[in-house]
C-alpha cells in the first residue's frame, strides 16, 4: 500500500509544474463513508485518507474542480453529502491558498 504520502508523491511526479483539474466521483470513498452514490465500491478511500491526499495538493496550480455522483435519495443519514462537501471546501481551500501565494 501506498498511503497518503506515497499517492500524493505520484500525483505530484505525473503533474509537475502544469495546471490540474481535480474531479472527486464520491464513490471514491467506501460505502461506510459515502452511500450515497449510484455506483458504492467496497474497499475505497475513507474520508481522512481522500482529505489528506487533496491537502497533500497543496501549492499545485490546481485550476478547476468538482465533485459528482453524490445521490441523496440514496442517502437517508445525508453522511454522503457531508463528505462531499468537506471535500468541496478542501478543494476551495487548495485554489485560495494558491491564489493567496500567487498574489504576494
Amino acid at each position: 500500500m501506498l498511503g497518503i504520502a506515497g499517492v500524493v508523491t505520484r500525483i505530484r511526479e505525473q503533474i509537475g509544474d502544469r495546471p490540474l483539474y481535480v474531479s472527486i466521483d464520491i464513490d471514491v470513498l467506501d460505502p461506510a463513508f459515502a452511500p450515497g452514490t449510484g455506483t458504492p465500491e467496497n474497499g475505497g478511500f475513507s474520508s481522512r485518507k481522500l482529505a489528506g491526499i487533496l491537502r497533500g495538493l497543496a501549492g499545485l496550480d490546481l485550476v478547476g474542480v468538482d465533485v459528482v455522483e453524490v445521490a441523496p435519495a440514496y442517502d437517508h443519514a445525508e453522511v454522503t453529502s457531508i463528505a462531499a462537501a468537506n471535500m468541496a471546501y478542501e478543494l476551495l481551500a487548495l485554489m485560495a491558498s494558491r491564489r493567496a501565494i500567487d498574489a504576494e
